[in-house]
């Protein structure tokens, strides 16, 4: 799973005003199924960010095209972040690993 922050450019808020939410949630899932993904939810923020979408993505090499095919386009600046469920975060810290901190 993967959640891709995106902020508009002043171009993409044009097109936004324009095309309006709904046309760009389903622009946007269009592009992650066409990726081989799905896309789980899309939702329009106020802050550091004006959209969240939460897809899964066959792995970060996908991921990575998507970001980069969105940020080429001008119009939103994206940022992907991997986000793992309890489970996979209960089988990550089973795993034995041997950390040797700075200075020790």
């Amino acid at each position: 799973m993967f959640l891709l922050k995106s902020t508009y450019t002043i171009d993409g808020v044009k097109g936004l005003v324009k095309d309006g939410g709904t046309k760009r949630v389903e622009a946007v899932r269009k592009l992650v199924e066409a990726a081989g993904g799905r896309m789980e939810s899309m939702y329009f923020g106020f802050g550091d960010h004006d959209t969240y979408v939460l897809c899964e993505l066959a792995d970060h090499r996908t991921a990575a095209g998507l970001a980069i095919a969105i940020r080429a386009s001008g119009g939103v600046d994206t940022r992907v972040v991997p986000v793992l469920t309890g489970a996979e975060v209960d089988e990550a810290a089973r795993q034995q690993a041997i950390y040797q901190p700075p200075g020790r």
